[in-house]
């Protein structure tokens, strides 16, 4: 028998959890549900065998969305698609910093949150191929998920681990926006390609005294810098 993905559901709204639910066992998902962020935690803590996707609204009683994902986080590592009826710029921005993989805004389609689903289950259980990648003090770990700078694990949200990693193994191409929204985000992005620069920024602000790795490509995107050129030509200039 196939290994079967579970969800955990979270919102207030029994109607809009029946949908979500029905949409989610004809996809073959296994479905939980929570109607409120302290039923969620409870959910994610004593789940035998954990979740593969957590779906959770922002408004909501005894806890929201955002402070329910902070401290679900603690617990899993499942991604978390945030479903919200506001879609302003500093709520997204707000979500990513707490570690949502997806933002969704309602109302919305179930089928295109179900492609979102399928997305974010495939890249957490897609082993990467590619090990460990090295420059100087920056480490870049795709098979533990993990970035060492100088030393130190950096604090990154799920999305700015997605593009650095798929950068990164494809070091020196020349990415365009639109090419970086289908493969990292994974679907037909409906949306303004600026949320791209913005987690870019963001991605920057992470790596620190690695940021100019990150090359702007004017007019273009962007691309990961060839680290093996830049070796090579700080060990002419050291010889």
């Amino acid at each position: 028998m196939a290994d079967v993905s579970r969800i955990l559901i979270v919102d207030d709204e029994q109607k809009i959890r029946e949908v979500v639910k029905e949409y989610a066992l004809f996809e073959g998902y296994e479905v939980d549900e929570a109607a409120d962020g302290m039923e969620a935690i409870e959910k994610v803590k004593n789940a035998r065998h954990g979740y593969d996707c957590i779906i959770m609204d922002i408004m909501m009683p005894r806890l929201d969305g955002y402070s329910a994902c902070k401290e679900i986080k603690k617990y899993s590592s499942a991604p978390v698609i945030m479903l919200s009826a506001r879609g302003e710029e500093y709520d997204k921005l707000f979500g990513f910093e707490v570690g949502i993989d997806d933002y969704v805004v309602k109302p919305f389609s179930p089928k295109e949150l179900m492609a979102r689903v399928k997305v974010a289950i495939k890249r957490r259980k897609s082993p990467d191929s590619v090990d460990i990648l090295r420059y100087k003090g920056l480490e870049i770990n795709f098979a533990a998920r993990e970035v060492i700078i100088d030393g130190k694990k950096a604090q990154m949200t799920p999305k700015e681990y997605d593009i650095l990693f798929y950068l990164a193994k494809n070091m020196n191409i020349a990415m365009s926006r639109e090419k970086l929204l289908e493969e990292v985000w994974g679907y037909d992005f409906y949306g303004d390609d600026r949320t791209v620069d913005t987690h870019i920024k963001m991605l920057r602000n992470s790596l620190g005294p690695y940021r100019d790795l990150i090359v702007t490509l004017r007019g273009m995107g962007y691309k990961f810098d060839n680290i093996n050129k830049r070796e090579e030509d700080e060990e002419t200039v050291n010889s």
